[in-house]
């Protein structure tokens, strides 16, 4: 058999079928190409600024080890002057995120980077494993998820950095495009789809550099690099619904790579019909997005996408390359009908404009939000009202051997303001 050289550069042998286009690349050009478009992304939709300082969401998972190791390279390389810091959340989840914070407080040390940790039991009094215990595992990742978010700004703000970047990529985008679809919900949509989030719950800017690299892609750049990251699935996600749209678009890249992107981009273009007033973007590529309304989700949810692979992650992987490379010769491509419908005569009803909420401070921790009473003390409310009576009640009553909740979060809300 001939020996099949590198599509670049012609000279080294091709050791790496690219998952996004099936480019055959040798180590080093994917390695380029790879860092090339991740510089390109940051780039052309303006991530950062000179001197800025950056709080990279570090759960010890591939992506957030792979944007991590790219960004200093970048950084270095041409010369953003960016001031990076490693910011990891502990939910509190025994035999996962312990485990996985060791990978991150390693990555701290091999990259030189300084590393803040924020806990949720240090936070709410509560941690992921004593939610899990009085609500059960269905529903577990909507607390997990606000809660995780207003964790994120609040350590930022303690670092007094106004900018975090996380490690969502492709496939999760995909992913909560196809959820919100099934929902319904193409105000969410709209907000989770924009490379540059801010929202009126919050004063931190977050953005989405691997936004278009493929989870594979992710995975084959560390596995080359030999970056050391954590490879556990988080033991409460499998409940959640994000599995059911991730299992779709696995079985939608096998028939079409492209359609992951093909995905992301249909999301962004629906996002452009959305009105600002609902949460729709309004803005040029590249503006901040602004939020209108509460505590938003992100792409990736609670963040467990870090680390839903497996040990034997890489073996996985090169067989579905395969099955890809057959499953091309079977594709179809499918012609629309290219029929036209006359629009009914007479006026047309102008869409009913949406209050634009303002922003404020939760009454009860003083956290910004847009609503009265933010959603994680609503959901502490629900949690502390159902505590065993034995158990130091966290919740808006005073305890004898206690601060209360109002309390502990008014002092944390020191960091925003």
């Amino acid at each position: 058999m001939p020996l099949t050289l590198c599509a670049l550069c012609k000279n080294s042998k091709a050791l790496i079928i690219r998952p996004k286009d099936h480019q055959k690349l040798c180590k080093q050009c994917f390695i380029n190409i790879f860092e090339a478009e991740i510089h390109d992304t940051i780039t052309s939709n303006k991530l950062f600024q000179q001197g800025e300082r950056v709080a990279i969401g570090a759960s010890g998972g591939k992506d957030s080890t792979v944007l991590a190791s790219v960004l200093k390279t970048l950084n270095e390389r041409h010369k953003y002057g960016l001031d990076l810091v490693l910011l990891s959340i502990d939910e509190g989840i025994k035999g996962y995120r312990d485990d996985s914070l060791e990978t991150v407080k390693r990555n701290s040390v091999q990259y030189g980077l300084p590393l803040e940790i924020v806990g949720y039991g240090e936070l709410y009094g509560w941690t992921m494993d004593q939610v899990v215990d009085q609500i059960g595992k269905k529903g577990n990742c909507t607390y997990c998820g606000v809660f995780r978010r207003q964790a994120l700004d609040r350590g930022a703000a303690r670092l007094n950095i106004k900018h975090v970047v996380t490690g969502h990529n492709a496939d999760d985008l995909a992913e909560t495009v196809m959820m919100n679809l099934l929902r319904g919900d193409l105000p969410r949509l709209a907000r989770s789809t924009s490379i540059v989030t801010a929202s009126s719950a919050s004063e931190i800017k977050r953005s989405k550099p691997l936004k278009y690299a493929y989870e594979k892609e992710i995975v084959l750049y560390a596995h080359h690099q030999k970056l050391d990251y954590f490879t556990t699935e988080c033991i409460y996600s499998p409940e959640a619904f994000r599995g059911s749209a991730r299992t779709l678009i696995k079985n939608l890249e096998r028939v079409r790579p492209s359609s992951i992107l093909d995905v992301v981009k249909s999301g962004e273009d629906m996002a452009k019909l959305v009105p600002v007033e609902s949460g729709g973007p309004g803005q040029r590529p590249g503006d901040d997005l602004i939020v209108i309304g509460a505590e938003a989700d992100e792409a990736g949810g609670c963040g467990s996408a870090d680390g839903r692979g497996s040990g034997g992650e890489m073996f996985i992987m090169e067989a579905q390359l395969l099955e890809n490379e057959k499953a091309f010769a079977r594709e179809v491509d499918i012609t629309h009908s290219t029929r036209t419908f006359s629009r009914p005569q007479g006026p047309r009803k102008l869409p009913k404009k949406l209050p634009q909420q303002q922003m404020g401070k939760c009454q009860r921790c003083g956290y910004l939000s847009s609503q009265v009473i933010c959603k994680a003390c609503n959901l502490l409310e629900g949690l502390n009202k159902n505590r065993p009576k034995t158990s130091i009640r966290v919740g808006m009553e005073e305890a004898e051997n206690g601060p209360t909740l109002t309390r502990r979060m008014e002092s944390l809300a020191t960091d925003v303001t």
